[in-house]
């Protein structure tokens, strides 16, 4: 059975839902990606959502929606995006913290950036589990 990986952040409209995108296209195989955080926006950042169907051809508009933490299922894996305050809390089995900088409010090459540190890291969080290198 896959593990469970939520991507935590306050908000849940950019940097853990564009996650989710990219764990889904880049570690389907690995383990079973969700986004969630302790208050949502209406919408998915747009800014975001342009970005991750530009550089991937994901539309998240049509395949995710903003989530609180209570609206997914119990997860192994929590990785928290980066608040730079208090981050929300889920019981995990392992959690680490990737430090990312809201791109939120600046132009598109700062949400390039984060996508492909996104997609660097979800590739080395499946490469981790798929080699047995993570205590969950």
């Amino acid at each position: 059975m896959k593990p469970k990986v939520a991507f935590i952040c306050v908000h849940n409209s950019c940097r853990s839902q564009m996650a989710e995108a990219i764990g889904k296209l880049f570690a389907l195989d690995v383990f079973d990606s969700y986004s969630a955080g302790t208050e949502i926006k209406p919408q998915i950042n747009q800014d975001a959502v342009k970005i991750i169907k530009e550089i991937y051809g994901v539309d998240m508009n049509k395949k995710q929606y903003s989530k609180l933490i209570t609206d997914i299922p119990e997860v192994d894996i929590v990785i928290k995006m980066g608040c730079n305050v208090n981050c929300p809390y889920l019981p995990c089995k392992y959690e680490e913290d990737w430090g990312l900088e809201d791109p939120t409010g600046k132009g598109d090459e700062e949400f390039r950036k984060i996508a492909l540190k996104i997609e660097q890291k979800v590739k080395d969080l499946a490469e981790r589990i798929k080699n047995n290198r993570m205590l969950i």
